[in-house]
């Protein structure tokens, strides 16, 4: 419609252009009939002759003839110039009441798009509520059934990705750090497989929570936390970090290590792992309880080379050593390690601290895939002990039928003495605190333990020789007998091999079934540890397949006099 209304200001402009052409003409003959009386006036004078009569006479004639026909032409064009306007004028009012009904019918494509985007808004809600609910419900089937919970970190593509490794072509350099390793959504890891010659596959595993390689350590540690609590309400966890060499596991369980240092680095907290915060917030959560009800004791171990180290022995100067220990089965069935150093710290600095030391003497070597390979498995126990008056049974057991909290809060003290000879004690027995059970006092044990396996490899990926070798032999083979375990689990198998190796051994109450236990998958995004991912990421999805029963809750003693 306004290209319509050029055209007719064009026509009218053009209309307007003759209109101006004719009155010049109508000037020019104006001029010629003012010359012609001029001439009529000399004409006069010469009226004596006839000739010269005639010739007026018919020059006055035509020129009348003339003006008449003139004037008849500039009226009709007029007319036309008039009905013309009028034609476009007629046209511009309906172009303009077009562009109005338009804009109305517009505006009303607004609402409906508005509305649309609300009804969609509402819609997003519901199903982030409808998400949260079926998660909650999923966790308690998972808690019911004594599943295995299985989250799963993509880390993200690193420059030694396209460098690690025996010299292969620049083409080949660029199809292997190429990633094939996808976040599909939080809860979906999808891989693209490929082979020479055969079309590409994508599958899809499930887990509890996937993480992407641009999620922070604030992320992992926020699906963590909840665990933690279960901790004062009874219950023992389990959190362990399994992956290839250089997946990231030692950095979502520690956090960014120092440069030529195997402690971590505590400066940013942004960047702490999951065991620097799970101890300051098992502090925090203690700090909220009646004080002298909790106490706290780590210990630190590793398993190397399928031999059990104490990373918190102290020689006779106070130096720190590791010493070899073995682990046993107790009369109830459960794994312990006797003589195991036991520290009790008071906050997550003194912990921090230990552990760090603890950590100088853990084993490491170079490969081509890690500079800083982990060579043994890490495991980081936290006790947490909870003293019970026998005078306040009655009042918890109350309080936890009312409020439905699986928690007990005590509220007896012990003497700050007994807290002040921790730097000495180097067992369990020797423990600074020493409160006996008694039919007043009751002591409930609960454990978190942390745990940073050793990274499964290819031999022929890490080009590991002489003693690394051996090293990567006993690692994939304590891994191998985990797997086994977790097989023996979920098929229900009368008899479960744990002491096929010195780890299952040490973690056979973790993973059997007496402790909330977290897989967190760790795996490299690129094509060159496809393999390696696959194994993982199967390792996890038999691992979520595993029903061990509910687990067993630390309960609290209660009289008969309770009510």
């Amino acid at each position: 419609k306004e290209e319509r209304i050029v055209v007719l200001e064009t026509e009218n402009a053009a209309l307007h252009l003759k209109l101006a052409e004719y009155q010049g003409l109508s000037g020019r003959s104006t001029k010629g009939v003012l010359q012609l009386y001029a001439a009529h006036g000399q004409q006069m004078k010469l009226q004596r002759s006839s000739v010269v009569t005639q010739l007026h006479g018919a020059i006055k004639k035509r020129l009348k003839q003339d003006l008449k026909s003139l004037h008849l032409f500039a009226l009709e064009l007029s007319k036309d110039f008039q009905r013309q306007s009028k034609t476009c004028l007629y046209r511009v009012l309906a172009a303009v009441q077009g562009i109005q009904l338009q804009n109305e019918a517009m505006q009303m494509f607004q609402i409906k798009a508005f509305d649309l985007e609300q009804s969609l808004q509402e819609v997003i809600e519901r199903y982030e509520k409808e998400k949260q609910k079926r998660k909650a419900l999923h966790n308690s089937l998972v808690e019911l059934r004594g599943n295995i919970r299985v989250h799963c970190r993509i880390r993200p593509l690193l420059p030694f990705d396209a460098t690690a490794g025996h010299s292969v072509s620049q083409d080949r350099q660029r199809n292997f750090s190429e990633k094939v390793a996808y976040a599909a959504d939080d809860e979906t890891v999808l891989v693209k497989c490929s082979r020479p010659g055969h079309a590409s596959v994508n599958k899809t595993f499930q887990f509890e929570r996937v993480y992407n390689d641009l999620e922070s350590q604030d992320a992992v540690f926020a699906d963590v936390a909840p665990l933690l609590t279960s901790l004062l309400d009874g219950y023992n966890v389990c959190i362990m970090a399994y992956g290839q060499t250089g997946s990231g596991k030692t950095y979502t369980m520690l956090g960014p290590q120092l440069e030529g240092n195997l402690a971590f680095s505590t400066e940013e907290e942004s960047e702490l792992g999951i065991i620097p915060r799970a101890t300051q917030e098992v502090f925090r959560l203690i700090s909220e309880k009646p004080p002298g009800s909790y106490w706290v004791e780590v210990s630190v171990v590793e398993v190397y080379n399928n031999e059990i180290f104490d990373l918190l022995a102290k020689d006779s100067y106070g130096k720190v050593f590791g010493v070899k220990r073995d682990v046993v089965t107790t009369r109830e069935g459960k794994s312990d390690v006797p003589l195991l150093t036991h520290e009790t710290v008071e906050n997550a600095s003194e912990f921090l601290h230990l552990v760090n030391k603890g950590l100088q003497l853990r084993v490491t070597h170079p490969t081509l895939v890690h500079a800083h390979s982990s060579r043994s498995h890490l495991v980081v126990t936290l006790t947490i002990t909870t003293v019970v008056l026998g005078d306040n049974f009655g009042t918890l057991w109350e309080d936890e039928q009312i409020s439905q909290r699986l928690n007990k809060e005590a509220s007896c003290t012990f003497p700050q003495k007994m807290r002040d000879n921790k730097s000495t004690s180097s067992s369990r027995a020797s423990s600074p605190v020493q409160l006996e059970a008694t039919e007043k006092t009751k002591q409930v044990k609960t454990r978190l333990q942390l745990v940073d396996l050793a990274g499964s490899e290819c031999v022929g990926m890490s080009g590991v020789t002489g003693a690394a070798l051996r090293e990567t032999s006993f690692i994939n083979r304590s891994l191998s007998a985990l797997a086994d375990v977790l097989g023996a689990i979920a098929e229900q198998r009368a008899h479960v091999p744990y002491r096929n190796s010195k780890l299952t051994h040490l973690l056979q109450d973790s993973v059997g079934g007496d402790a909330k236990l977290l897989v967190m998958l760790c795996i490299s995004p690129g094509q060159k540890y496809l393999t390696e991912s696959m194994q993982s990421l199967g390792f996890g999805t038999r691992a979520r397949q595993v029903q061990r029963g509910q687990v067993k809750k630390k309960n609290f003693p209660v009289p008969s006099k309770a009510k």
